[in-house]
This record gives C-alpha cells, sequence and structure tokens, in this order.
C-alpha cells in the first residue's frame, strides 16, 4: 500500500522547511528506519526517515525546495500502484529546482527534451540554457548528473573539451594546468538559508534601530578564584562551571532592575519581560545560533551552566529544535576565547540590547600602597537609543561589573553556597 512521506513539523512555531538534501532517488527500495532526506528551518537541520518499508515510488520537491510543514514531499509503495491521490495540486515548477535534485517518474518533475525522433534527454533547466546560449548540441553531451541528467557542469566540460579551455565569452574556466596547480582566480558559492536569515536579520537591526556601544571592565579576580575551586571540587555539578557562566548568572541577575534593557521593542511597543530569557549567541557548524534560557533569573549557578552546556550542543549540532531559538529578552555573546578585547555586537532584534563579553588582560589600578596589576574582564554593550538612555545603559555596566567583581559575596547571597 502505497504511503505519503510529509514534510515534518520541526516545532511549534515552524510552518515550512527546506529540504537540504535527498538520500535515496526514485527506484530505489527503502526501509522504514532508512534516512531519506535532510530538511532544515532557518535555524537548524534534521533528518527524515521513510517510517515504512517499499520503493520510492515519487518525489515531488527536491533539494532547495522550501515546502509547507505536514505536506506530502514523496510516496513509498509498491511498484506499479496508483499514486495520483497523493500528487500535489501545486506542480513543481522545474525552472527553480537543484542542480543535483534527484528524479521522479511525476512527467511535471522531469525536464524532458527531444534531441531526435523518438528520443529524450533528461537535462535540467539550467543546462539547458547554458547550452541554449553557447549553441552546443545536446546529442553531444556525456550526462553525469544522478539518473543519467544532463547538468550544468556537463555543458561546460563540453566547452573546455572543444575550445582547449575558453568558456563562456571568452573567459579562461580551466581549472587546473598541466601541472595539476589549480589556477582559477576565486571560487562561489551561494550562501545557506541561514547565511541568509543572519545576512538579512543584522542588516536590518543596524538599518532600523538607532545602536550605540559603551564598553566597560571589571575585575575578574574572584570569579577566577572561583572557577579554580569548582575545577577541584569533588562535585561534578561544580566542575562544569565556566567563566562564561558566572558572567550569564550575573547578566540575568542584574537585569532584573533594568526592565528597559530586559525587554523588546516591536512596532513600537515596549514590552518588558518579568524574567530573563537568556539568549546566548553560539557559533555552530551552519552559522550563527542564539538559543534561550528561559527564566535564566530563576535559575542556581549550576543549573544554569547546566542549561548552557546543554543548548550550546544541541546547537553545534544543528539538532536544537527551533523554538528553543525564540522568544530571549536579552542576549549575551562571548568572544573572550578568541581574545577579543572589545567590539561591537549587533543586536538580536526585536530585543533592545546585547553584551558583548571579552578576553581577560591585565590592567593597572592604584591601591592605598601601590600600582596593583589585576585581571580585567571586558564588557561591550549594544542598546537601542530610542528605548535607553545613555545614563541607564552606562548604570546597568556599573552594576554588572560590580556583581562580577564582588561575585562570591552576590551569588552567596542569593543563596548559592557550594561550600567552596
Amino acid at each position: 500500500m502505497a504511503t505519503a512521506i510529509i514534510m515534518p513539523k520541526a516545532g511549534m512555531t515552524v510552518e515550512s522547511c527546506i529540504i537540504g538534501k535527498w538520500h535515496k532517488n526514485v527506484g530505489d527500495q527503502v526501509t522504514k528506519d532508512e534516512l531519506l532526506f535532510d530538511y532544515e528551518t532557518d535555524k537548524a537541520t534534521f533528518e527524515c526517515e521513510a517510517g515504512v518499508s517499499g520503493t520510492l515510488l515519487a518525489v515531488f520537491y527536491h533539494n532547495g525546495d522550501e515546502v509547507a510543514c505536514l505536506k506530502t514531499v514523496a510516496v513509498v509503495g509498491n511498484v506499479g500502484e496508483d499514486i495520483s491521490e497523493f500528487i500535489p495540486q501545486d506542480p513543481v515548477d522545474t525552472q527553480n529546482k537543484a542542480e543535483e535534485a534527484p528524479q521522479t517518474h511525476i512527467n511535471t518533475v522531469l525536464n524532458l527534451t527531444s534531441v531526435q525522433e523518438g528520443e529524450a534527454l533528461l537535462i535540467s533547466p539550467r543546462a539547458k540554457q547554458l547550452a541554449t546560449t553557447m549553441k552546443i548540441p545536446l546529442s553531444s553531451l556525456s550526462p553525469s548528473g544522478p539518473q543519467g541528467r544532463i547538468i550544468e557542469r556537463d555543458i561546460i566540460a563540453y566547452s573546455l573539451k572543444e575550445k582547449g579551455g575558453s568558456g563562456i565569452g571568452g573567459r579562461h574556466l580551466k581549472a587546473e594546468d598541466s601541472s595539476g596547480i589549480n589556477n582559477a582566480e576565486y571560487e562561489e558559492e551561494q550562501p545557506s538559508q541561514l547565511r541568509k536569515l543572519i545576512a538579512q536579520t543584522m542588516f536590518s537591526s543596524l538599518s532600523e534601530m538607532a545602536q550605540l556601544t559603551h564598553h566597560h571592565s571589571c575585575d575578574a579576580s574572584q570569579i577566577l578564584d572561583l572557577r579554580k575551586s569548582f575545577k577541584a571540587s569533588a562535585k561534578p555539578e561544580l566542575q562544569q562551571i565556566s567563566l562564561n557562566d558566572m558572567v550569564m548568572f550575573a547578566v540575568a541577575a542584574t537585569l532584573m532592575n533594568y526592565p528597559y534593557l530586559n525587554a523588546t521593542f516591536i512596532q513600537g511597543v515596549i514590552r518588558k519581560y518579568h524574567h530573563v530569557n537568556l539568549a546566548m549567541a553560539v557559533d555552530s557548524q551552519r552559522g550563527l545560533l542564539v538559543p534561550v534560557i528561559t527564566a535564566a533569573d530563576k535559575l542556581c549557578l549550576a543549573d544554569l551552566a547546566i542549561k548552557t552546556k546543554e543548548l550550546a550542543s544541541l546547537a553545534r549540532l544543528g539538532s536544537i529544535n527551533p523554538d528553543l531559538l525564540q522568544g530571549g529578552s536579552f542576549t549575551v555573546s562571548n568572544l573572550g576565547a578568541y581574545g577579543v578585547e572589545m567590539f561591537t555586537p549587533i543586536i538580536n532584534p526585536p530585543q533592545v540590547a546585547i553584551l558583548g563579553v571579552c578576553t581577560i588582560s591585565p590592567r593597572v589600578k592604584n591601591s592605598l600602597a601601590d600600582l596593583e596589576v589585576y585581571p580585567a574582564l571586558g564588557l561591550s554593550l549594544t542598546y537601542d537609543h530610542r528605548v535607553v538612555d545613555g545614563a541607564l545603559a552606562s548604570r546597568f555596566l556599573q552594576e554588572l561589573s560590580q556583581y562580577i567583581s564582588n561575585f562570591k559575596d552576590n551569588f552567596h547571597n542569593e543563596g548559592e553556597n557550594y561550600g567552596e
């Protein structure tokens, strides 16, 4: 019996997903546990298994297609079964398909070009257009795509062979010389969906907000000493606490006194949150992801550390639920591990502020006896001047710095006592 394979819903807030790569072609035998295709939201990548065993009878969408959640993308069943009831109402536009998309036996998905009477050639739309532009006879081409499909690289390969390395418009397309050394001047690639989203979000953030950054520093002596004591502790929940966890703990506590910084600004309305939904920037394989720790101000230091590790791990693996990337009220971005002394973080809209955490550097201060060298932690706060004034932002930085500089006393006062 034929079974529809639908686009999974990757989170309550997700309406559609993009097919990343098909791992099976039409006609392949599949088992219920086999991977059919990868799919992605604008934040994370997931895998879809067949769920049933049989033959992959049809594929209605290809690599790079955006498909509404719960919509049929393919059919698995027995060869010869009627699958007309599963065909999507909106026919696939072959002009927008990826070069390497697997074929399906549904005629609307194939691009069949008549070469000679009684013959047909499978060719991608982009390759066909390029061949027409270059006046290359299709019957002379050697297909290298899936299922014997002619793709763009086949056109270029033919052109290089026939013209000795001179390609479109006389441009030199030869990638290597006789010595095997790569002579290409550059290479091009299409940005990923996540990269496109980051570009759009960051551009909108800078163009629509009145952003200003204040740079500050604080004494990191206490958090460094505390980190050493945690590392030496016999308790696993203490050993995992990092300097960044302590900074985030201090941020969550301090923000409770600054509701206009723990806020969003949407269509002229300021939304001040009763708890700190603390977002943290994570460098993943797919790009920048920002998971959110909900009500971080209610967590003890050990629990906060556990949550940061859990969310960061999911983000780096690219398998984080998109719902965990929503609802942040303030963001922390830490570049201290890269030796950055100060930077200008860009606000993640619709939030109104973001804190950049910088590296720890030796600085000198006056003491009663003499000059004293101390480890200074750099902090960079960017805020939206439409919502927050400079004095308020400065007071927040000053209070946060005092909290970190006196971290032992502050977090003990919050009910934290780990017996270090």
